[in-house]
This record gives C-alpha cells, sequence and structure tokens, in this order.
C-alpha cells in the first residue's frame, strides 16, 4: 500500500511545474598579460558524479532565502574556492528552461578582485582560460549565450 500511495504521490509531484530556481555566477577575471587588454576568466567543471556530470560553468549557486544576489554569490565563492570576493557589477542575467521543465533565472556579476588563494573545493577542474577561448569548452546549456557575448567582446 506504501508503495502505491508514493507512486501516485511521486506522479503528483511530476505534472507540478517546477518553481524558478534564482541563481548567481561569477566572472572572475584577471589580466592575460601584462600589455595585453583582453582578460582570462576562471571557469569550473563539474564532477563526473554531479548532473550534467563534466560540464563546464562559472562558480556560483543559488540564492538562499533572504540574500541578495550579491551576498548569495560571495557566499558561494567563499565555500567553493575558498576566498573573499568583492562583487561587481551585473553584466547579464538570462532565464533558462531545461528539457525537464526546470527553469533557473540565472545572473552574472564581474569580479576583479578576491582576496584568499585560490581552493578548488568541490570542481573536478579549475583553470583560467582567455575570453576568446571560451566556445572550445563544453558549457551547460544555461551559459551558452553568455558564452558568445562574452567570446565576441559584447559585454566586457
Amino acid at each position: 500500500m506504501k508503495e502505491r500511495i508514493r507512486k501516485l504521490d511521486e506522479h503528483r509531484d511530476s505534472t507540478e511545474p517546477k518553481p524558478l530556481r534564482l541563481v548567481v555566477a561569477a566572472l572572475i577575471l584577471r589580466p592575460l598579460g601584462n600589455h595585453e587588454p583582453q582578460s582570462e576568466v576562471l571557469i569550473c567543471q563539474r564532477r563526473p558524479d554531479q548532473p550534467m556530470s563534466l560540464k563546464w560553468e562559472f562558480p556560483g549557486g543559488k540564492i538562499e532565502a533572504g540574500e541578495t544576489a550579491e551576498q548569495a554569490l560571495a557566499r558561494e565563492l567563499d565555500e567553493e574556492l575558498g576566498i573573499a570576493a568583492t562583487i561587481g557589477r551585473r553584466v547579464a542575467r538570462f532565464r533558462h528552461k531545461y528539457r525537464n521543465g526546470g527553469a533557473i533565472d540565472l545572473q552574472f556579476f564581474v569580479v576583479d578582485q578576491f582576496h584568499g588563494n585560490l581552493d578548488n573545493r568541490i570542481f573536478h577542474d579549475v583553470r583560467w582560460t582567455p575570453l576568446t577561448a571560451l566556445p572550445a569548452y563544453d558549457f551547460l546549456a544555461a551559459d551558452l549565450q553568455l558564452i558568445r557575448d562574452l567570446a565576441e567582446g559584447r559585454l566586457l
């Protein structure tokens, strides 16, 4: 009987619309070279055991109740990379709907100052890459428009 009830509950849950998740991400920038006008950005690769495994993304995460977007991003960067970041201006905001029905509202902020040494606490890989090289990486679908804009020099 419990199994039957559980299946009914699962069915009911799957027909309800999934809530919009509010998400923030950082474009952590550093100069490419001493005399280069271009920048590098920090990108992170999901672990093999995570959903959308081995996809590349920008560090960040969900906004918790009572947090501003900037507070959430500062918290996430501390948790994921062990840095105290100065959150700069918001450069982009996108809504993305996944095939499974889930949707996110994703805000991207510039971070060009932080304190502490980068410490990869949760990712499979973390690396600096020139903005123009971003399209060569297999990014999450929600990031693709931003990747094109960054690579073509339209945002920064």
